[in-house]
């Protein structure tokens, strides 16, 4: 089955999927931090985090439906779940089939977490790391010239997620360096 508008409910989704990846992305970093940026309630954060990796997984699930549900580009089944299967544009869609891997794992671990090692569903969610720069990229390279908004909100959710990143990774060093200091003193 093919109709433009397949087309333009995959398009909307994996926008609006993007979008909120990038919420859920900065979200988790604000709440693994410490210290947490004055005025924020962990709590409510983490809610909130939850929340919207719900609705992510939503809107994933109709992009993925709609994207191979519509003839057109002649996806297949397996092509959003085994990487650089498609006869599409193998590699944006190949990185896209690995995002939605990643973060099938990420959701599942989460799912399970009260029965897993906390050591073990950090590992598995450190993933995130990875998951953001290839959705972004996978955005990128599916994104055309031709639709500047698209582009500016996917150039936007990219520079949002490697700042907090970037964030996130200065305290976890200015953490070490105190730590370092703490151990480094005299304790009589």
């Amino acid at each position: 089955m093919s109709t433009p508008w397949l087309w333009y409910i995959s398009r909307a989704s994996g926008v609006v999927t993007l979008v909120l990846l990038t919420l859920v992305v900065l979200l988790g970093l604000l709440t693994a931090a410490h210290p947490r940026p004055r005025g924020t309630i962990p709590v409510l954060a983490m809610g909130l985090h939850r929340s919207l990796a719900l609705g992510t997984t939503a809107f994933l699930a109709a992009h993925i439906l709609t994207a191979v549900t519509d003839s057109y580009v002649h996806l297949g089944w397996l092509s959003p779940v085994v990487p650089f299967t498609a006869g599409y544009r193998r590699l944006p869609v190949g990185l896209g089939a690995l995002a939605f891997d990643i973060f099938l794992a990420l959701i599942t671990t989460s799912l399970l977490r009260h029965r897993l090692p906390d050591r073990a569903w950090r590992m598995v969610h450190r993933l995130a790391y990875a998951l953001a720069p290839i959705a972004e990229i996978h955005a990128l390279l599916m994104a055309t010239t031709s639709e500047p908004i698209l582009l500016s909100v996917t150039v936007a959710c990219g520079i949002a997620m490697t700042g907090a990143a970037g964030w996130r990774w200065w305290h976890l060093d200015a953490d070490g360096r105190r730590r370092a200091a703490v151990a480094a003193q005299e304790w009589s």
